[in-house]
């Protein structure tokens, strides 16, 4: 295959995000972290990412939210959610954004990392396919 997922992970837990970064660079992807939601629009300004982790909460603006801005301004990267704190209201939202998968903490990192090969595999096959993502405004 040769090429490997581009992982952008965003939450504001320094030690959580190195830890992770680590963990999945050793998984064969390429991965850059971002401290903040501000960090990762700065970030994805300057280069495109397959798969995005992005924790919930978060100082300024949260998870959702940044979510929302994210999907709108970058349609064909996948994101998953991580949060602390289940709440059905919180994962319809997400599905409702775009998000891909609604995951709680802590997570298991073996099923972390499964989800982002499955995310990215979407992603390479609806590129290959030519078909456009699927936007949010659709899906209500």
């Amino acid at each position: 295959m040769g090429e490997k997922p581009r992982v952008l992970v965003v939450d504001d837990e320094e030690r959580f995000r190195t830890t992770l970064r680590k963990i999945l660079s050793v998984n064969g992807m390429d991965v850059a972290d971002a401290g903040s939601a501000a960090e990762a629009f700065a970030e994805l300004e300057k280069k495109p990412y397959d798969v995005i982790v992005l924790d919930v909460k978060m100082p300024g603006m949260n998870g959702i939210e940044a979510l929302g801005r994210i999907k709108k301004d970058n349609p064909n990267v996948e994101v998953i959610i991580l949060t602390g704190h289940a709440s059905v209201d919180a994962a319809v939202e997400i599905i409702r954004l775009g998000g891909y998968e609604y995951l709680l903490k802590p997570c298991p990192v073996d099923d972390l990392i499964g989800k982002i090969e499955s995310a990215w595999e979407r992603k390479m096959d609806r590129e290959k396919m030519g078909k456009p993502p699927v936007s949010p405004d659709a899906a209500s």
